[in-house]
């Protein structure tokens, strides 16, 4: 017999289906949209407090939900729960990765491959794209959600194995019509050096107009807030955007590449 506990998104599935409840009434009932709802029972993202005690009070369940919501966000990990809060709330992201995809936009398959590239996530590859998708999914499903703009190296567009890269490269080109996502890239024919050669960079712009910036290296990331400080990093990132191929260009240049894996 397995004693160990159900994990969040399997005990609000199973609580639901016992009730009877559709994915449409249930997030009728908490005041959330369906997608909200199938994102919570997939793991893609956690209930917030005040949603998870809705679901307490639907489900006649005590505080049940409430404390496995709260263990879910608790297990992120400490270093990077200020800027996941500050993902959260932001009108604006926006991001230069000169190496990688930017984490708004990585698929999962793309995350699975990355995250298995380092030593220290052995055993943990599965718990860090949840947490990663989870994180995703609280930026741009929600509504309205953030208006995100990513600058990505052309070097970023051509690693990776053939088939993640393939479907990688496609999200890329599709995700690029939202109307809330701009997609550049800086091409290596850009060369010679410039301010994103330090690394990558990531901005939040909340709702009362506070910036704040997130850098990230091999041990953990680390939260800038002070004005300047970001705003060394916001120049730095419109010296970038001044480099970058306009987003329809950007665009063609990315299915060229995904052309090669055809």
């Amino acid at each position: 017999m397995n004693d160990q506990p159900a994990s969040l998104p399997a005990r609000i599935r199973e609580l639901r289906t016992q009730r009877k409840l559709s994915q449409d009434r249930l997030a009728a009932a908490i005041g959330v949209s369906k997608s909200s709802v199938q994102n919570f029972e997939s793991g893609k993202l956690i209930p917030q407090e005040g949603t998870a005690q809705r679901l307490d009070e639907v489900f006649g369940t005590g505080s049940e939900i409430q404390g496995l919501a709260k263990t879910a966000h608790e297990d992120l990990r400490p270093w990077l729960r200020p800027w996941v809060e500050h993902e959260r709330r932001a009108l604006l992201l926006r991001s230069w990765a000169p190496l990688l995809i930017p984490s708004p936009l990585q698929r999962e398959p793309y995350m699975r491959e990355m995250f298995a590239g380092v030593p220290a996530n052995v055993g943990r590859v599965e718990d860090l794209v949840a947490d990663r998708a989870a994180r995703q999914a609280a930026v741009l499903d929600r509504d309205p959600p953030a208006t995100i703009s990513c600058i990505i190296a052309e070097f970023a567009l051509r690693r990776g194995p053939h088939e993640v890269m393939k479907d990688q490269l496609g999200y890329l080109a599709d995700i690029g019509h939202k109307p809330s996502v701009t997609v550049r890239v800086l091409p290596d024919a850009a060369g010679g050096l410039h301010a994103g050669l330090g690394g990558p960079i990531s901005l939040a712009t909340l709702r009362d107009g506070k910036r704040i910036s997130y850098l990230d290296d091999q041990l953990q990331g680390k939260v800038a807030t002070s004005a300047g400080d970001v705003g060394e990093l916001e120049l730095s990132w419109e010296s970038i955007n001044g480099l970058a191929m306009a987003a329809d260009l950007s665009r063609d240049l990315i299915l060229e590449v995904l052309n090669e894996h055809k």
